[in-house]
């Protein structure tokens, strides 16, 4: 049935419908949801990364380059080509950019001058975001490449995206 209720702010309708209780049938399979499996399956192993909390290799403090790190930013300078690429501690190559890729050398002028440096920061900060890499380790550059116009132009390219 139902019933209207008129007050000063309008009219409100209200329903008597019985509510339905779950059956027996309902009880026993919320049961089987309870159990808890012997066997847990991570789908996502970068969760723990992602949330700050997986361990860094530690003990490493005499070697260079630091080995405490989730992401690393490598980068690779020939005499023709830029290359950039975030490599995992695992090892993987994770994400990629370089100027051999016809989609980024086609917009460039110079595959290995300073604007090809920041076109391909710019592209693997991109990349990174979408892959949902938000921590880089950049102390794998060593300081005098660092000090390098082109590194420092990818630097602050990645850095700018990334933030």
């Amino acid at each position: 049935t139902l019933v209207f209720l008129y007050s000063s702010a309008g009219i409100r309708c209200s329903s008597s419908i019985p509510s339905s209780r779950p059956s027996a049938k309902d009880e026993e399979n919320t049961r089987e949801n309870e159990i808890v499996a012997p066997d847990f399956v991570n789908r996502n192993p970068r969760n723990l990364e992602q949330l700050s909390l997986a361990r860094k290799e530690r003990g490493w403090k005499t070697t260079w380059p630091k080995q405490e790190y989730w992401n690393r930013l490598r980068l690779e300078r020939t005499q023709h080509h830029v290359e950039a690429y975030i490599v995992h501690c695992s090892g993987h190559i994770v994400v990629s950019a370089s100027t051999r890729e016809w989609a980024i050398k086609k917009h460039l002028y110079s595959t290995s001058d300073v604007t090809a440096c920041e076109n391909v920061g710019r592209v693997l900060a991109q990349r990174c975001l979408e892959a949902g890499i938000n921590f880089v380790d950049i102390r794998a550059t060593t300081p005098w490449e660092r000090s390098g116009e082109a590194v420092s132009r990818l630097l602050w390219s990645f850095r700018l995206l990334l933030t």
